[in-house]
């Protein structure tokens, strides 16, 4: 690095559309190729939902916000959830008949892979550069790679003891620089996923040192902070927060009499918030979870 490189105007980044223009506004146009984008929340706000979503706009052509690749979808928790992706195959089918040109079924460009283990899955993306640098013969022209979820496999293998952290934050390290290789070498968008954990006073997952655009993170009515801690805070290029939040409004009732009864009627809102990015200021919406997809929704 030198002081010339610091005047030198970065390269133009693709990114990659949502598939909703109120969440691509939101993260500034999509997420971005080249880097590595964290979705972090707690279990049932989204972040699969929006994984599953991103293998469909991966495919569309670039004129409408696509990369016009396949995509890689390494999960580590739970089997694939192939019956979601269907519901999903049958709404792109009516909103982006693109995909479905000349009797293509977008299904054949989405490859997946089973990790169980950090380091299977250091293994499965060393192994993965040969191939990318022949998409043609490979047939594996992937420009999205997702890992649902980067938490499963460090938390089941690791001990919370000094010695093991240490092998884990190298093994961060290595993982990230490895996916970060990958995006700026062939173009292509990381997504990762991460959980979160409940976070009191003395919490050995929070460093206590404020990471990003929010002081705290809250959802469900508690205080939480992402799983992993620093050390993989710093692997990742951009986090972004889902939450979800119990909302209760008062609601009148009139019954046949006359008489009207108020009562109460609880709905769950979620939020998309950046809790930080580089090319990307604080900013949020609201969206909402529909067998057709994840929409954002105007406030």
């Amino acid at each position: 690095m030198t002081p010339e490189n610091l005047l030198l105007r970065p390269p133009h980044t693709q990114y990659c559309t949502l598939g909703c223009p109120i969440l691509d506004a939101v993260l500034g146009g999509g997420i971005p190729c080249n880097s590595i984008t964290e979705l972090v929340s707690e279990s049932g706000c989204g972040k699969t939902q929006l994984s599953l979503q991103l293998l469909f706009t991966a495919q569309l052509p670039r004129r409408l916000n696509g990369l016009a690749g396949s995509s890689l979808y390494i999960y580590s928790e739970f089997s694939f959830p192939n019956r979601r992706l269907n519901q999903l195959v049958e709404s792109f089918r009516s909103s982006h008949p693109i995909l479905f040109a000349s009797y293509r079924d977008p299904r054949d460009y989405i490859f997946t892979r089973d990790c169980q283990t950090a380091h299977d899955l250091l293994d499965v993306l060393l192994l993965l550069e040969s191939r990318l640098k022949n998409p043609k013969q490979t047939g594996l022209d992937i420009k999205l790679i997702v890992i649902d979820s980067i938490a499963a496999l460090f938390r089941s293998e690791f001990e919370n003891n000094a010695g093991d952290l240490k092998r884990r934050s190298s093994l961060f390290f290595k993982i990230s620089s490895v996916l970060k290789s990958h995006a700026k070498r062939f173009g292509i968008a990381v997504v990762v996923t991460n959980q979160v954990v409940d976070l009191f006073d003395g919490n050995e997952e929070g460093s206590g040192v404020r990471v990003g655009n929010l002081e705290w993170l809250y959802t469900s009515g508690r205080r939480v902070c992402p799983a992993l801690g620093l050390s993989w805070a710093n692997c990742v290029n951009s986090r972004v927060f889902l939450s979800r939040r119990e909302v209760v409004e008062g609601v009148e009732n009139q019954l046949p009499d006359g008489d009207c009864s108020g009562f109460d009627k609880k709905e769950k809102r979620r939020e998309l918030h950046v809790v930080f990015a580089p090319h990307l200021p604080y900013s949020s919406c609201e969206f909402v979870i529909r067998k057709e997809g994840v929409f954002g929704v105007e406030r």
